[in-house]
């Protein structure tokens, strides 16, 4: 049976990841895994060099020996303007990963992730509601 990790935090998940991209794939390729996601904490800073890294490692055919999927852990909350909060009503945030499918869910994902540092931004967390 194959077994792919599609809750992945890496270097770019401050303070809850430290994997480096060129080691998850090293171990994916080792262990077999047909794909692999990320889904850093807020943000998607590292889809780039994620995608980027996968392109170097193809079989013989000239296909990528992992599929990489494209993702984030958001930070939702009901309302994403609300910046005040006090001891009995606190800031309360749910953890959602969403994966993107195809160019379209990856086009969705950038701009949830835009939406939270713009307009949902409270302490360090760029929420989405």
């Amino acid at each position: 049976m194959n077994f792919s990790h599609l809750h992945v935090h890496t270097q770019f998940s401050l303070l809850d990841g430290a994997a480096s991209i060129q080691n998850l794939y090293k171990k994916a390729i080792a262990d077999g895994m047909p794909a692999l996601a990320i889904s850093d904490h807020g943000n998607m800073f590292g889809a780039f060099e994620f995608v980027a890294e996968a392109y170097k490692h193809k079989d013989e055919n000239g296909k990528l020996k992992v599929k990489p999927i494209v993702g984030c852990e958001f930070y939702v909350t009901a309302n994403r303007h609300q910046k005040t909060f006090t001891k009995e009503q606190r800031d309360t945030r749910l953890h959602q990963i969403l994966l993107a499918k195809n160019e379209q869910g990856y086009k969705n994902l950038v701009k949830l992730t835009s939406l939270g540092f713009i307009e949902g931004l409270y302490g360090k967390y760029p929420r989405i509601d």
